[in-house]
């Protein structure tokens, strides 16, 4: 393969990156889909093309069918608009990752910090489960990640980030996840894969699966205290990419994750293992 057909393959692995995640999946909490999917990739450019564009935008829009709230046996459809908008590695606007900043960057690594919004859970998406239990407001989330690429010849990505509620559902969130492309992806199908696992703290844990005994009274379910932090969740995900010429993508991400730790044992709870599918018709501007 020449230098010339290389770059071009790179470069539309990386579109393939900012063309993941829907914007419908930022009503749950957490989503199905793993963090990675909404990763930029910003990180694997700087490593093939070390002369970013000025400007990367995509823009399109997204169906999704996930859980109604995490746990719930119930599934939904939702659809929204795909803002991908980067300047260089340094800056973004997304409606996956919110609006953030890489404050270090370099050829295999990559280090920001984020804002994004939460939308809470709302006791009439399924009034026979959460009845009685409460709202959990819309907030806003901030966010520091990091990103590591191992190497060239191996572009095994590890991803972690933490997040911190501010309101809502409060508390915080890590992820850790590796993710890289898929055998068989070529110039114009691109694949990637891989698994993650989410913890959180005893707060964000209690606020969306306990049970007080308030909550009780009113909504008949047991009382039920999560006593410390520890896992929550843990799962895999796929995303592909298909390229109509230079510049329409068409993009399907599904993940399946499961409950697990406290959370699982949880009276909430009425599904366990949950699984995600979304959609996106994106055009790129060069």
């Amino acid at each position: 393969m020449s230098v010339t057909h290389v770059q071009r393959y790179w470069s539309l692995l990386l579109l393939a990156l900012l063309a993941c995640g829907s914007p419908a999946a930022l009503a749950q909490t957490p989503s199905p889909l793993q963090e990675w999917q909404y990763s930029g990739g910003i990180i694997l450019a700087r490593l093939f093309e070390p002369d970013l564009p000025r400007w990367r935008t995509i823009l399109g829009i997204a169906a999704e069918v996930q859980p109604v709230y995490d746990g719930a046996r119930a599934y939904r459809g939702s659809g929204g608009p795909v803002i991908n908008i980067h300047f260089r590695d340094i800056v973004y606007l997304s409606s996956g990752e919110g609006l953030g900043f890489n404050f270090l960057r370099g050829d295999h690594y990559q280090l920001g910090v984020g804002v994004t919004y939460d939308l809470g859970r709302k006791e009439k998406d399924d009034l026979t489960n959460l009845h009685g239990m409460g709202d959990i407001s819309a907030a806003p989330v901030a966010k520091v990640y990091g990103s590591w690429v191992l190497a060239r010849k191996f572009p095994l990505i590890l991803r972690v980030s933490a997040k911190q509620f501010l309101g809502g559902a409060q508390g915080a969130v890590g992820d850790a996840a590796v993710y890289l492309p898929l055998p068989g992806s070529s110039q114009t199908f691109v694949m990637f894969a891989g698994p993650s696992i989410t913890l959180a703290t005893r707060h964000h844990l209690q606020t969306l699966y306990g049970v007080t005994p308030q909550q009780s009274l009113a909504s008949g379910h047991p009382v039920y205290d999560i006593s410390h932090s520890g896992t929550s969740n843990a799962g895999v995900g796929f995303s592909a990419t298909k390229f109509l010429g230079k510049n329409i993508l068409i993009n399907l991400d599904t993940a399946i994750s499961q409950i697990r730790g406290a959370p699982a044992f949880s009276s909430l709870i009425e599904r366990k293992t949950e699984r995600v599918l979304a959609v996106s018709f994106n055009y790129h501007w060069e």
